[in-house]
């Protein structure tokens, strides 16, 4: 069964019909979320042209029935404190929205999907990388 993370480099992706993402989420069982990734993405719809156009899309996506919102909960927040730690230890810097992103992952067994390369540098997660640029 495939099942992935979505962060919101993904759900992007998705939106301006990246060829690779969308084959990729055709064939996901099941796609999940995380509150931050939301967050992430209604932050820039406030600050874009779009916001109600952009809202309403979101809303259809979380709809779908293979679409699931994670919960953030105490044992996220001790993954995320791992996950911090390894980090700072090593002296890798990472987005904080990203270490929770990778947190509500370890947590869930699910591999993240992104374009970015600092999910690379967390050894805990497994790291879907898709080219944010299409041919």
């Amino acid at each position: 069964m495939t099942r992935l993370l979505l962060d919101s480099s993904a759900y992007i992706a998705f939106k301006k019909r990246h060829p690779e993402v969308i084959e990729i989420l055709q064939q996901a069982e099941m796609i999940f979320l995380c509150p931050i990734v939301l967050g992430e993405l209604r932050a820039g719809f406030l600050q874009g042209a779009k916001r109600e156009t952009n809202e309403r899309e979101l809303q259809l996506f979380l709809e779908s029935s293979r679409v699931r919102v994670l919960v953030l909960d105490e044992e996220t927040s001790e993954r995320y404190a791992v996950i911090q730690v390894t980090l700072k230890k090593s002296g890798t810097p990472v987005g904080i929205n990203d270490v929770w992103i990778a947190a509500c992952a370890m947590q869930h067994g699910l591999p993240v999907l992104t374009s970015d390369s600092d999910f690379h540098k967390i050894p805990q997660i497994i790291v879907r990388h898709f080219s944010a640029q299409t041919s």
